[in-house]
């Protein structure tokens, strides 16, 4: 499977919005495969890394926010879920799973509904190592200033927003996966 592919699909007519998506997910997925590479003994996937890496932000195309180029109609915060929904109709679902768990380090119920997110009430939080590996990597690299790599004290201190588990998870990765 080719993610370019895929993202040219959905892409092709917002060159500047696909050059910021593909600098933005290029940048996670090498950062996700050093991780992988780093640490053999989580036994990732590191062609399914590289591929969801790719795809973890196909739905902000959708999203109302003019900073990134996306002129769409739905909250920034959705666009997980509506890239989810995208690869599902594509056929695939572990990808879609990726999409939809990278926001801050994940979001509970409880989060969605004490903060009133605009998402459907569930759980979606990273499960799986890759998909842990992905959020994780996705935190430190901005759509809006593609140049910059986050420090962890940065990266911390915008996860705040999401409340202190997405925190203590990402301090908990951190020291999982190193920097």
């Amino acid at each position: 499977m080719n993610p370019t592919l895929l993202i040219d699909k959905y892409y092709a007519a917002t060159p500047e919005l696909r050059h910021i998506l593909l600098t933005h997910s290029n940048s996670v997925a090498e950062m996700a495969l050093d991780v992988a590479r780093r640490h053999p003994e989580l036994h990732a996937d590191t062609t399914f890394i590289a591929e969801a890496a790719m795809l973890h932000d196909i739905g902000i195309f959708m999203t109302d926010a003019p900073g990134i180029l996306c002129f769409g109609t739905e909250p920034y915060i959705c666009h997980g879920m509506l890239g989810a929904r995208l690869l599902r109709d594509e056929g695939l679902p572990l990808h879609a799973r990726v999409a939809e768990c990278h926001t801050g380090t994940g979001l509970t119920r409880a989060a969605i509904e004490s903060q009133q997110l605009p998402l459907p009430p569930a759980d979606y939080v990273p499960e799986t190592i890759e998909e842990q590996i992905i959020c994780y990597a996705d935190k430190f690299f901005s759509k809006s200033h593609l140049e910059r790599t986050r420090t962890p004290e940065q990266v911390l201190a915008s996860l705040t927003r999401f409340g202190p588990e997405s925190t203590q998870r990402m301090q908990e990765w951190i020291k999982r996966f190193g920097v």
